[in-house]
């Protein structure tokens, strides 16, 4: 992940390669993180996907808890 302080990013927001997210910092210490809208909505996919597996595991496991399975 590239770092990049807030005035580097006002000055070149216009030129920006999103390659990979670009941390952004003020005063030295994280503030922002601009990534790829694509990336970003795969990301946001793939959590969802997560979370319902999530679900699905904690649903067969109090599906097994009411049959007496281990």
């Amino acid at each position: 992940m590239k770092i990049q302080t807030v005035s580097y990013m006002k000055e070149h927001a216009n030129h920006l390669e999103l390659d990979n997210p670009i941390l952004v910092t003020q005063n030295g210490k994280p503030k922002y993180v601009i990534q790829d809208a694509n990336d970003y909505e795969e990301q946001q996919q793939a959590l969802a996907l997560l979370k319902l597996i999530n679900l699905s595991e904690a649903g067969l496991i109090e599906l097994g808890d009411a049959f007496g399975d281990d």
